[in-house]
Formats: structure tokens, sequence, C-alpha cells
């Protein structure tokens, strides 16, 4: 009805379904079906006479009722006829069971608990003569065991009964009433492989049952025609999900190399799709097929184009590595410019890999950067910067390779930024190396000049960018210590001394600094000697290849943070640090030593105390032995809360008589707030527990009307700047009940502040609640207001 209004006719088509006349309900039942849906609130009206047609004597009026329910049927119609629709599966007439299975089927996606009510009605399906009950009762238990997996052990003992039924499908002679294009009901035949692939997975006894009719079906099915390779497809899927013999699987993998060379682009598509999951499971089957997978990389159709690109890197291993890479390298300079990063970084994860040595490592590295060094991620250059900075015997190699290639080509912003890096670090070995023939005999000249004129031609090219000037700028100050040209050291601060009014800010900094360098010769050789060889950076590949994992580390680290940890960082509560146990805790003060450690909680006990049912009382911990004087040495009260928040001013040292918080309680407790700052603990987050308020590892901020408010700060495990502060309020039961408890507190803009909600802002009597903040003061400003 295009979106107009319907409802008028909604009234006379109930009129109709309600007429005794088959004609009258025939229209009645289509009109519902197209005016009404299961939202609809008329609907409800129809339930009574779709009860009244299903009992009705005429066929074909059952039919109708059965039909318009399962097309419109709701939830609360479903299970008010669900016992109707059960009576009519064991019908007789083989028209009624069979859209009484399709309306069962309405029922319980509507209704999913209701499939227990069909489960007897359907195992008898299963056993039907009549090709419509049999497809529509496979289909029944088909959504029965997707919905409910553990009607899959019901309906397995049926397996040797939908053996048979194919089996009798393969081999049946000519059916006009069911053949199509030559094939005998390829409808039914590809439900029954779809109900057997769900039966037998993870099955062995079900699984060996059927690799007989598997094999028979994948052989003798005519692949000539598109209704013989969609039972080809469901029937390589079916040996792909069991476990089935590896004979078996190879035939189903030499079936998708088949279908690589049928001209119908969807075929071809379905096949690399399918051995891009298989691949893990047959390598060697696929392997076979390698030519034709390269082959599809180079087709019109963008989609086979990709399909085939993940495949062919998924193929790649130790035994093949060089000729993929070369075929895949020759498809990266054609390849669209959408392709051209996720290939450079998947061909340098392959390369790191598989590489048989690190000479063939570097030329495919270098290769790679003169087709597409505008499309290298910064992981992938920094990788490659690595593998030469730890590859001393090729240093040479390396540098006159990269030198060749800036000489011809400088638009591609990857191969400059290697090149000048590796010609800043080595050009000594460049220059020492005199001139050198490169491919096809050209000879390359090599003199202090003419390096560092090159790296000028690219400072003042087209195509330099702001990191690229960087870059030389670094280089050239580099080269100032490793040639020895005069001409050449002229031109070095002649250029730098050009870029000291730079517009750019970074550029500007960065000549002014090296040009002064050039006054402190006795010190200028060691600033610029070479770098040590760079820490391994994880390449994160977006791709979902079976054979080459997505995340790979060139390194071996440590564990990284576990779920909790994940879990309080997210909550802002904490960071993720990974082992707490590498923290080392920082050292307590005097009068903190004296009192039992707080032991450490686990990231459970941190959660349970963040939502304010933290432990019971915490477990003594063993102390170092406290102090054999009675004096210690503290800053002033400013000096102390800018330590608190990571200022470090170190105020000259007084000493003084150790005392404890309660005797300046006139002075709200501000006295004992000067250590604050001082030998803060380490805590994992900011929801950890701590031990009950004393004076030795409390301080009192508050004490007036009953009410004392004591602080228990902590450093962040992982970041100092940051203090994780536990308010704690205590009613000493003087004042009665303590109502609407607010705790306020404020930071200067440099600094942030996280406040949790207190526990309760009821104290009762002799009780105590707490709150938590923590503060962060990332640019250690020495500034703090109470």
């Amino acid at each position: 009805m295009l979106g107009y209004p319907a409802h008028f006719g909604q009234m006379e088509c109930l009129k109709l379904v309600a007429s005794p006349k088959y004609a009258d309900k025939r229209l009645g039942y289509l009109g519902i079906m197209l005016l009404i849906d299961e939202k609809t609130e008329v609907l409800t009206l129809v339930t009574n006479s779709l009860k009244n047609d299903m009992n009705h004597v005429n066929m074909f009026v059952v039919g109708l009722a059965l039909c318009t329910m399962g097309n419109i049927s709701s939830s609360e119609m479903a299970r008010d006829l669900c016992s109707e629709v059960e009576k009519l599966m064991g019908s007789s007439n083989t028209y009624i069971r069979k859209k009484a299975a399709l309306c069962a089927l309405r029922v319980i996606r509507r209704v999913p608990e209701l499939h227990e009510n069909f489960i007897s009605r359907s195992k008898s399906l299963l056993n039907d003569r009549s090709h419509g009950v049999l497809i529509t009762g496979i289909t029944l238990v088909t959504e029965m065991c997707q919905q409910n997996p553990e009607n899959v052990a019901i309906f397995r003992k049926a397996v040797p009964l939908l053996v048979r039924h194919l089996k009798n499908l393969a081999s049946a002679g000519f059916s006009p009433e069911h053949d199509v294009t030559g094939v005998t009901d390829p409808f039914l035949q590809v439900k029954i492989l779809r109900l057997l692939r769900i039966l037998a997975k993870n099955d062995r006894e079900a699984s060996e049952s059927m690799n007989d009719i598997l094999a028979q079906v994948a052989t003798n099915t005519e692949s000539t025609k598109n209704v013989g390779n969609s039972i080809l497809y469901e029937t390589v899927l079916t040996i792909m999900d069991i476990q089935s013999e590896a004979g078996l699987r190879v035939l189903a993998v030499n079936i998708l190399g088949k279908f690589l060379s049928n001209r119908d682009n969807n075929i071809r598509y379905v096949a690399l799709e399918t051995l891009n999951k298989t691949v893990g499971i047959e390598t060697q089957a696929v392997q076979r097929h390698r030519n034709i997978i390269l082959d599809c990389l180079r087709d019109g159709d963008i989609s086979i184009r990709r399909r085939a690109l993940e495949l062919s890197f998924a193929l790649i291993n130790e035994g093949n590595v060089r000729v993929l890479t070369r075929e895949l390298l020759a498809f990266l300079e054609v390849a669209d410019s959408e392709f051209k990063q996720g290939m450079t970084t998947k061909i340098s994860l392959a390369a790191e890999r598989f590489a048989p040595n690190q000479r063939w490592h570097i030329d495919t590295m270098l290769r790679m950067l003169k087709l597409a060094g505008s499309f290298i991620r910064e992981e992938v250059l920094a990788g490659f910067i690595r593998l030469v900075a730890q590859t001393s015997e090729l240093h040479q190699y390396t540098v006159q390779k990269l030198y060749a290639a800036l000489k011809q080509d400088i638009s591609q912003e990857g191969l400059v930024l290697a090149s000048v890096w590796v010609i800043g670090e080595y050009g000594d070995v460049l220059v020492d190396s005199g001139n050198f023939e490169e491919e096809e005999g050209v000879v390359i000249e090599v003199t202090d000049y003419s390096v560092v004129g090159l790296l000028e031609s690219i400072l003042l090219g087209p195509y330099a960018n702001q990191v690229t000037r960087e870059y030389v700028m670094t280089a050239l100050m580099k080269l100032s210590s490793r040639l020895s040209e005069g001409s050449a050291q002229n031109k070095i601060k002649e250029l730098l001394l050009q870029h000291t009014v730079s517009m750019e800010v970074e550029i500007q900094q960065r000549a002014v600094e090296y040009t002064n360098l050039f006054s402190y010769d006795s010190i200028r050789p060691a600033v610029l000697e070479r770098m040590p060889i760079p820490e391994a950076r994880t390449i994160i590949e977006s791709g979902n290849s079976n054979d080459s994992p997505s995340v790979r580390r060139a390194s071996t680290g440590g564990h990284g943070p576990s779920d909790q940890d994940l879990l309080l960082d997210l909550m802002g509560v904490g960071t993720s640090g990974g082992n707490a146990e590498s923290t080392e805790m920082m050292p307590q003060s005097p009068m903190a030593t004296s009192s039992p450690a707080p032991p450490k909680t686990s990231n459970v006990d941190l959660l349970a105390d963040l939502f304010g049912a933290g432990p019971s009382s915490p477990a003594p911990a063993s102390s170092p032995s406290p102090p054999k004087t009675t004096t210690k040495t503290t800053t002033t009260t400013s000096n102390d809360l800018m330590d608190l928040l990571g200022g470090g001013m170190g105020g000259e040292t007084i000493p003084q008589q150790s005392t404890s918080p309660r005797n300046n309680s006139s002075n709200y407790g501000l006295d004992s707030l000067a250590g604050l700052g001082q030998n803060l603990p380490s805590s994992p987050s900011m929801g950890s527990t701590a031990p009950a308020p004393t004076a030795a590892t409390s301080y009192e901020a508050y004490t007036k009307n009953g009410l004392t408010v004591r602080l228990l700060p902590s450093r962040d495990r992982t970041n100092p700047a940051i203090i994780n502060i536990q308010v704690l309020f205590s009613n000493n039961g003087s004042q009665g009940v303590i109502n609407d408890l607010q705790f306020q507190a404020a930071v200067p803009k440099s600094q942030r502040l996280q406040m949790n909600a207190a526990s309760n802002t009821t104290v009762q009597p002799n009780t105590t609640e707490k709150q938590m903040m923590r503060i962060n003061n990332p640019q250690q400003v020495l500034i703090f207001n109470v």
C-alpha cells in the first residue's frame, strides 16, 4: 500500500473472514496479510477466526488460516494457537501438514520456548515421503537446532534417515515434478546438507556416517549449471564443518579451486571467501591453487581482488615467501590506492616473519618503499629503520641502495624519510665506500657535497612537508660530524641558518638549536653519535587472515594488564599498568612505619570497595622497625601541600617533636596536613581499601560538632603525579545523627579533580562513612588552595 493509511479496510477484511464462503475468506485473509501486521491492535480480533478456520472441514480453508498465521502471527497469537498448529502437524493431509510445519516455524521464531511442543511432531515429518512436507520439516528442525543447541542431540538420531534421503535424491533418475535443469529437487538437497552440517558438528560417529554420501554428491553433481554449483557449495561447507576424512577435505578444496575458473563472478567470490575460511585447515590443498588465486588479483571486480589479496597473504609461508612476495609487489605497483596501505603492512609482517635472510628482507622493504612509499604506516617505517640499525654488516649496502633510490625519486614520503634517516646516521659509511655501480651499469658518484646537495634538493623540493623537513634538518646536523669536506660543512651551516627564521616553530627551534651547537665543538661529536638500535614496535594488522596473526610483536615483553585492571582504568579509578608486582612502594614516613602496612588487595576487593562493600578487617602485614628517635624532619606546610600534587619544591627542613594530630584539632588539622605529601605510599587504584583510621596512618583535616574528617593519601602506583585520597567521616555521637553530608574540594585549572560519591550522606553515631577523590597534576604546578 506504499505507506498509505489502510485502517478503513481492516474491519472489512474481518467481515469477509467471518463469511462462510471460501471466496470471501480467501479475499479477507489476503487483505489481512497485506493491511495488518503483528503490531496492529486489530490483530487480536483475528485470533478467534483463525482458530475456527483451523478446525474447518475444507482443507483449503485450513490452509488459508495457517498461511495467514505464518505471515502475521504475533507472540500472543502464537501462544494462543500453538496447540492448534501442533495438532494439524499430525494431520493425514500432506497439504495441511506442510502448511502447519511452516506455521510452527513462525511460532518458534516469535516464542522460542514453545519449541518443545513441536519436537515429537517434527521427528515424524523427517520420515515423510512427500517432498513438500519433508522440506518444511527439515527447515523447522534446522531452526530448532540453531535456536536451542540442546536439540541437536535429540535430532542426531535422524542422521541415517537424512543420509538415506540424500542418497535417494542423488541416485534418482529424472523426476519431472521436482527436476530443476536436470537436478532432482536441489532445494531439498541443500536443506538436507545444511541440517547434516549442524547435526554432525563435533560428533565423530555422525561425521563418519555421512562421509560416503558427501563424497558421492561432490563427485556426481554436475558443475556446469548454477543449480549444481549451489549443491556443491553446500557440500563443501558441510565437509569443512564436520570431522570428515582428509581426502574428503582435499576434494572439497579442489571443488572450490574449480569454482575459481568459473566465469560467474558470484561463484568465484564465494569460492575465495570459503577458501579464506578453510586455508587454516587444509593449507597444502589450497596451495595447489596458488596460481589461479594470484590470477584473481587482476580481476576486474574489486571485491574479487580484495578476497584474492587476503587469501594470497594467508598462503605465505617459509617455502613460498619469495615467489608470493614477488607477485604481491608486482600487484602493489598497479593496485588501487585503498589497497596499498594494508598491503604494505601485510608485506612487512610477512617479510619479518618468513624472511630467509636479512639481505632479502632489506631488498623487499626497499622495493616496497619505492613502489608505495606514500602509503607506509609509521610502525612499518620504524620497523625498517630498526632492521637497518641492527644489521651492521649490511649498512654500506643499504645506505647505497637508499641513496641511489633517493636520487631517482623523492616523491615517495616513506622512501624519503627512511633514506634521510639512514643517510644521516651512516653518511660516513656512504662517503667512505666511494662511487658505486647501480643496476644496469650506472655508476653513482658519492662525495660529501653531493650528499648534502641531495638533502638540500629534498628540503627545497615540492614534495617536502614539515615531517620531511624535520628529518632533513636532523640528518644535516648528523652529517656535520660525519663529513670532513669544508664546502659540505659550510653548506650545512648555511641551510641551518636559513631555517632559523622559518614560520614553522618546530623547524625554527631545531635550526636555532643546531646552529648554536656548532659553538660547542668539544661535545658536538658526542651529542651527534649514532643512535642505538630502536625498540621494537607493535604492528597491528587490520585484516582477517587465518594464517598470519593480526598482531605481531617483534620482541617479547611482559604480560599486559589484566581484565580487572582494564575495567578499573575504564571506570577512571586506576591505570591499567599491568603487572602490579613490578611497582615499588614509596618509602613511608616515620610516623607511618610504626603501624602495620596496609595489605595488598586484589582487584576484586578494589571493585568491592568502590561500590561500598569493602572487605572486613584487613590482615596485618609485617612492618619495618619503628625509628629509634622521637624527632623527625618535615617541610613547611605550604611546601608539603605542593608536594601532595607532585610539586616537589624542596623547602628547608627543621627538626620538631613528633606530635599527634589530635593536639592540633583547634586548627582543624591543617598542621597535620603538612606531612600529607611526604613519602606517600603508592596505591593500586582510587578504589583501594585502607586500614582503619589511626593517628599513625591518617591525617586529621577537620574536627567540629562531633564530626572528624581524616584524609588517607597515597600516590598512584604508575603515575606519581596522581594522588588518591580516601576521605573518612567519623561521627563520635555527641551531636546525634549527622544528615546531608556534603564534602567539597577545589583545585586550580591546571589540575584535575575527580570525586566519587560518598558511601552515605547520613553519618550515624559511632560510625564512619567514606569518599574517594583523585587529583591529577600533570604540569607539576606549585599552587594549591585549601
